[in-house]
């Protein structure tokens, strides 16, 4: 293994503006960071979604195994000593648990990205590649009970939020309070 690798964690709900977000601290943070994302997979043809949608397969007996098998990529990426920006939504119990242990060796800064439901749903509507209320659903549910190395509001600006989060990840932090895992979670 090379140097310690750094994660930055950006956890929010569907179209709450993690992928601006990482594209924009890519953009200018000091050392080389691969952002990363389901969308990113979904988008690039890895996942059979024509034949989910055909009917051929069903997405509910895909999940586990593509979660499990992404979730120890991230961790096979940053072993090989690459900063990571990672976006995801942790809605499935089990799924901090099981990243805080193969998280367990890098630097880790675990950011909370909260927006106003009324920007969740106008934001939805537009992409319209969303389930519809799968934003709503997301924000009122993912961030319960979690504790973060930073809070931040979309409101805020991106160019605002990426230097609050530049900034967090300079600092030490003695642990990441995503490793402050409850059952379950």
């Amino acid at each position: 293994m090379t140097s310690k690798a750094s994660i930055i964690f950006l956890h929010g709900a569907s179209s709450s503006g993690k992928s601006t977000l990482a594209r924009e601290i890519q953009a200018k943070i000091e050392k080389p960071f691969w952002h990363i994302s389901i969308d990113h997979l979904r988008d690039s043809g890895v996942l059979p979604l024509a034949r989910v949608k055909a009917g051929d397969f069903k997405w509910r007996d895909m999940r586990a195994p593509f979660f499990a098998g992404y979730h120890a990529s991230l961790a096979a990426y940053a072993e090989a000593g690459n900063n990571l920006i990672i976006e995801h939504i942790l809605d499935t119990p089990g799924w901090q648990l099981e990243l805080a242990e193969l998280f367990a060796p890098f630097d880790v800064l675990f950011v909370a990205l909260h927006c106003e439901i009324e920007e969740l749903r106008r934001r939805e509507y537009a992409r319209g590649d969303r389930p519809v209320g799968s934003a709503e659903q997301d924000a009122l549910t993912i961030h319960e009970g979690r504790r973060y190395d930073l809070e931040l509001e979309t409101a805020d600006g991106v160019d605002t939020n990426a230097a609050r989060v530049m900034t967090a990840w300079r600092e030490p932090r003695a642990q990441s309070r995503f490793f402050e895992v409850t059952e379950g979670r």
